[in-house]
């Protein structure tokens, strides 16, 4: 693998993430095999705020994500998964408070 004097796609992503730059955080994004969990729960923080479009189709493949991807989840907790998702472009505090209690109890690393 080569990696260029500005890193690994992935260091890259990260620092786009770390940026809060949306057009550089998808771009570097789409270089990526897989973005993890709870990457992709850090994009859709960063984009609530744009294109709604944009922020719903990330929300929704982040659930999907999650129903496939967390450990032991269940309806209720794709439930309150939805509803914080919802939340999250008018009440982001809460709703990521929300989402980062479920993803810690169904071993979804966040917060790095």
């Amino acid at each position: 693998m080569f990696v260029t004097s500005q890193g690994s796609a992935y260091a890259r992503f990260r620092r786009a993430l770390e940026a809060g730059n949306e057009l550089l955080i998808l771009a570097t994004a789409r270089e990526l095999p897989r973005v993890p969990l709870e990457d992709a729960l850090r994009i859709c923080l960063l984009i609530r705020g744009g294109d709604p479009d944009r922020y719903e189709r990330a929300a929704v493949r982040w659930l999907g994500r999650f129903a496939l991807e967390a450990h032991n989840v269940t309806i209720h907790d794709l439930r309150l998964a939805a509803d914080a998702l919802d939340a999250l472009p008018e009440r982001a505090n809460e709703a990521m408070e929300r989402l980062q209690r479920l993803c810690i109890a169904h071993g979804v690393v966040v917060g790095r």
